[in-house]
């Protein structure tokens, strides 16, 4: 089992940033994929950001915007915000895949007010 615990959700201004983070623990070694979705209130869970084998995918809405990083040291990885816009309010799961099983953590509100 893969354990995943969020943190750095909140609240923030439009045009303001935050940081996310993401720590995995327990049976870590051979998680392959680490990432983030976001679902906002009504609408079906998007892709936001994943990292795997050294490559990164954007959602198109982020692109630009958002940075994806992750420290393999500390089996952690992390989503960077900046310019966050009001349509960026959501729950952000901290996600991650190994042998084609997926794991998603509990969950961090974001939510960006004008």
């Amino acid at each position: 089992q893969v354990q995943l615990v969020e943190s750095g959700g909140g609240l923030v201004q439009a045009g303001g940033s935050l940081r996310l983070s993401c720590a995995a623990s327990g049976s870590i070694f051979g998680i392959n994929a680490m990432g983030w979705y976001r679902q906002a209130p009504g609408k079906q869970r998007e892709l936001v950001a994943i990292s795997s084998s050294g490559k990164t995918n954007y959602a198109d809405s982020v692109k630009g915007r958002f940075t994806i990083s992750r420290d393999n040291a500390k089996n952690t990885v992390y989503l960077q915000m900046p310019s966050l816009k009001p349509e960026d309010t959501a729950v952000y799961y901290c996600y991650a895949e190994k042998m084609g099983w997926a794991y998603w953590g509990q969950g961090t509100q974001v939510t960006v007010s004008l």
